[in-house]
């Protein structure tokens, strides 16, 4: 095996995991105190980031400061709907707060009505936003409400407009990740960028079925679950 070639999954230590983990609470009933809890398990166990609303990216920032911890936040959340105006300006205010990875969701009826133009100016609009503050995007296509075709036309259009990893879901609209999609999610974008599993995951046997598929970062409210069993 070569250094640039992955670590077999079976032969991941609970450090590489937790490195793969985006810890999550996306709850609209979120409080401040479960924010503030959400940091403190994410500073603990050395966990990737953690993934917020915009409200409380300056929270978490000060929660997170000097941890080595990363701070994401999501725009255009859950229904990916918005004008692209407002999602670059909910992207860019969520960067000046201390955000360095932002998850949008593309314009899914935009997609389903075959409106490429659209759906690829959108998400060029909102890398060229998160690049210029030395950030990450991430792509979620909401596989639950596409076909096969349509979420590898997601994944073209994603890795054209200049994202670094595509996202299976929200978790909010039914469904989740599953290993098939993430699959074919990694056969669509090739090696070029990441593909993140993210909804249903909720133990290390579902980590190592989406890591297995071709995942190299988890979404989950879980991640202290996971990283515990992996132990």
């Amino acid at each position: 095996m070569t250094k640039t070639e992955p670590a077999p999954i079976a032969e991941l230590r609970w450090q590489d995991v937790a490195k793969m983990i985006d810890h999550t609470n996306l709850r609209p009933e979120a409080t401040a105190e479960q924010i503030k809890q959400l940091c403190r398990e994410a500073k603990e166990f050395a966990l990737r980031a953690v993934m917020v609303n915009t409200s409380y990216v300056a929270l978490a920032s000060s929660q997170l400061a000097g941890s080595g911890v990363t701070i994401g936040a999501v725009v255009g959340f859950p229904l990916g709907a918005a004008l692209t105006s407002a999602k670059r300006f909910e992207a860019q205010e969520a960067l000046r707060l201390g955000a360095r990875e932002i998850d949008m969701v593309i314009n899914v009826g935009a997609l389903k009505s075959g409106d490429r133009e659209l759906v690829l100016s959108d998400i060029r609009a909102l890398a060229e936003a998160v690049h210029s503050s030395g950030g990450l995007l991430k792509v979620i296509l909401e596989t639950v409400l596409l076909n096969d075709a349509e979420k590898t036309l997601a994944c073209e259009l994603s890795v054209k407009a200049g994202a670094d990893f595509v996202k299976t879901s929200t978790g909010f609209l039914g469904g989740g990740a599953t290993a098939a999609d993430v699959a074919l999610m990694r056969t669509a974008v090739g090696p070029t960028i990441g593909v993140k599993a993210s909804g249903g995951i909720r133990t290390a046997s579902d980590a190592k079925a989406m890591l297995e598929a071709g995942a190299n970062r988890l979404g989950t409210s879980s991640g202290v679950k996971i990283v515990q069993e992996w132990i």
